[in-house]
């Protein structure tokens, strides 16, 4: 098997511009008004443009929001695991929206700034703990192969239960969807969230790829 059966692109298109413009606040009808008003605004009193351009489909807004909440806000996984699977999953999708809206969240669950910008180099960089470590090779098994290995299944299994074991890949493959439409329409970062740099991500080895197949 050749790399690039593993591979996405490694680069994100070049920046154009929005293909999809954030709904502007004036253009705000009553329903929609009614659907962003549950999500806090940033410090210079907007909302995200990931939520402003989604509401331009309100009705699949209206069934994303609760699910994607439930997994940032109320879910099982502790808030440092959480966020290291997201930019781990924002950094193999090239996504510079979704990583740079949570560097800072992850900062706040405890992740230093060295940390951060060490996600990029991927499980296998010296200074991860056995158990960060895990998290970043199921991100890269469910990027690469859309399974986990019986191997890293089984190593995460000695310290999370099942329900954390599903949102594990739900979290992952939520991060995935979101990517999708935050790269596809060319969603830009906002000013101020462009603190830490998205990393080049390690390259997914073609025989690591095969061996985690044979091993499932």
């Amino acid at each position: 098997m050749t790399n690039e059966h593993h591979h996405r692109p490694d680069h994100a298109a070049a920046d154009t511009g929005p293909r999809l413009a954030p709904l502007p606040e004036d253009d705000w009808d009553p329903a929609t008004r009614e659907l962003l008003a549950p999500i806090p605004r940033d410090a210079d009193g907007h909302l995200a443009n990931v939520f402003t351009t989604l509401v331009r489909h309100p009705d699949l807004f209206r069934h994303f929001l609760p699910f994607g909440s439930h997994l940032l806000r109320d879910g099982r996984l502790p808030d440092r695991t959480r966020e290291l699977l997201i930019l781990r999953t924002a950094c193999n999708t090239r996504a510079g929206y979704e990583w740079g809206r949570h560097a800072p969240l992850a900062r706040a669950a405890g992740v230093t700034d060295e940390e951060i910008r060490r996600v990029g180099a991927g499980p296998d960089a010296e200074g991860w703990t056995p158990a960060d470590a895990r998290l970043l090779r199921a991100a890269d098994e469910l990027h690469r192969d859309a399974r986990l290995s019986a191997a890293t299944w089984s190593a995460l299994a000695a310290d999370h239960d099942e329900a954390q074991l599903i949102e594990i890949t739900m979290l992952v493959g939520q991060y995935h969807m979101v990517a999708f439409f935050l790269n596809s329409a060319g969603t830009r970062l906002e000013p101020g969230f462009e603190t830490v740099t998205l990393p080049e991500p390690t390259a997914v080895d073609a025989d690591a790829a095969d061996g985690a197949h044979r091993d499932a």
